[in-house]
């Protein structure tokens, strides 16, 4: 029997053995077949890579903004040139399916493009004459060494959120992927190598909890960026800042979708069930809570129930699936024990809430797509993040009643309207208390040059990824103000 792939991490421009014996089991979800064993580095790890970055940063920041982006220029025929490879990949630690695995990469590569925009985007101001003689002028200057910690749900894409616009501002980068979904991380750093990077501008290091903290503790690591739970984004954001470091912390969500009356039915739901069950529902823009205004609650509520019938569920390496399983176990476990609370506190489930039929998904991670109706609104399950396959309808009278239940939860990631009313629609993206709305959009997901915007418990911080804010976020502002006179004056 072959012995099981035993990942490395990656750092001062070469592949390191940990210094750590711990690993962890990474697992196909769809078939619980061992992918790789993937190292829980340690404190020691992380010092080494920071030591790396630290000493590429000085060289890498002098090298002007146009030759910096010649390696993102590379960066993006690589992706596209090995994007089926990266997306099977994908699949095989994540679950899902083939097509969605691909469409993520492309939303990696398209922030590749962006940042190859630097020369320009990274570009300060200046003002003559600000008193007579005096000129001044703000420029942008790289922070250092920075990291970014990832989730599991898109093992491909979220890490270019980050790390393209680091380096192309002239920072050094550490990643730390999901010990959940490691093997995607570890190719891309291995077609990286191509690149031929100067040392440490690149790193990667495996691991957990302590991995996360020793970033979070290191003097000389000055920005950090994350994508996850709420609660682990509060956390991480508290001790940033604590240890002095500037922070962006994307949380979870519970995005809600109205459907008013005079909507297209028929476009409606297609929209709807691919929003709610894409990836298994393991998204932060995921549609998780569906509110039908008027009397289009009953033929809303048919059509739905119709669509979500029709979704294949099955390995996501399977060219008719449509679905894959949910990351683990215990996510599934977590899952079908939130449907029976909902069900417990008065919530009909019209479809699903059981692992799916046959004995191969029994022993996976698959989940039927769930429709809950009349979730109780005092239920705890009508504001927690369920990050499956489940849909809530909820019937609402008004517009007004409408955004009044989504306004109800913490969270701010994602609203959505389904009308043919602009007036209704200006109203509804007025109103919300979302940063990414959508108007006849399922998953308003924003454009990479175009920054993510959680609101409240959906985001920590102040700067998001992608776009302008990646440039802000990744410099810092210097302000210089000069006088070259001839004659001299002490008058300002």
């Amino acid at each position: 029997m072959a012995s099981t792939r035993l990942l490395d991490h990656y750092y001062d421009g070469s592949w390191k053995h940990p210094k750590s014996n711990e690993v962890l089991s990474v697992t196909n979800p769809a078939t619980h077949e061992t992918v790789a064993d993937v190292p829980l580095g340690s404190q020691e790890d992380v010092d080494a890579a920071v030591r790396a970055a630290v000493a590429a940063f000085p060289s890498w920041r002098r090298k002007p903004p146009e030759d910096r982006i010649q390696y993102l220029f590379k960066l993006k025929t690589l992706l596209e040139d090995h994007i089926e490879e990266l997306a099977r990949t994908c699949t095989i630690e994540n679950g899902k399916t083939l097509g969605e695995s691909r469409a993520e990469l492309r939303r990696a590569i398209e922030n590749v493009e962006v940042a190859c925009g630097i020369p320009t985007m990274m570009q300060g101001y200046n003002l003559e004459d600000v008193a007579s003689g005096i000129d001044e002028t703000m420029i942008r200057q790289p922070l250092g060494v920075t990291a970014a910690i990832t989730p599991f749900n898109f093992p491909a894409m979220i890490p270019f959120w980050f790390l393209p616009y680091a380096i192309a501002c002239g920072n050094t980068f550490i990643l730390k992927p999901s010990e959940k979904v490691p093997v995607t991380a570890q190719r891309i750093f291995e077609l990286m190598e191509d690149l031929k990077l100067p040392p440490g501008v690149l790193n990667l290091i495996h691991g957990g909890k302590t991995v996360v903290d020793a970033l979070l503790e290191h003097p000389d690591v000055r920005a950090i960026s994350f994508v996850g739970s709420s609660p682990v984004a509060k956390y991480i954001y508290a001790q940033g800042a604590v240890h002095g470091k500037r922070v962006q912390c994307q949380g979870g969500a519970k995005n809600h979708v109205l459907i008013l009356p005079d909507a297209d039915l028929e476009t409606s739901t297609r929209i709807i069930t691919d929003s709610a069950f894409g990836c298994a529902g393991q998204r932060c823009l995921a549609v998780s809570v569906a509110i039908s205004v008027g009397e289009i609650h009953k033929t809303f509520t048919e059509a739905i129930s119709e669509s979500v019938k029709s979704i294949r569920v099955g390995n996501g390496l399977d060219g008719d699936v449509q679905m894959g399983p949910v990351i683990t176990q215990q996510s599934k476990s977590r899952i079908e024990g939130l449907i029976a609370q909902g069900r417990s506190e008065g919530a009909k489930v019209l479809l699903g809430g059981s692992t799916n039929g046959g004995n191969e998904h029994q022993k996976s991670n698959f989940v039927n797509p769930t429709l809950l109706d009349n979730v109780p609104a005092n239920s705890p399950l009508s504001t927690t993040e369920i990050f499956g396959p489940v849909l809530s309808l909820i019937h609402a009278q008004t517009l007004e009643e409408g955004i009044e239940i989504l306004s109800r939860s913490p969270f701010g990631n994602m609203a959505s309207i389904f009308t043919k009313s602009g007036a209704a629609a200006r109203k509804f993206r007025y109103d919300v208390p979302a940063g990414n709305v959508g108007i006849n959009i399922g998953v308003a997901a924003p454009m990479a040059y175009f920054p993510f915007s959680g609101w409240r418990d959906s985001f920590f911080g102040v700067l998001h990824g992608q776009g302008r804010d990646a440039i802000e976020f990744y410099t810092d502002k210097k302000v210089v103000i000069e006088r070259w006179q001839a004659e001299w004056s002490r008058k300002f």
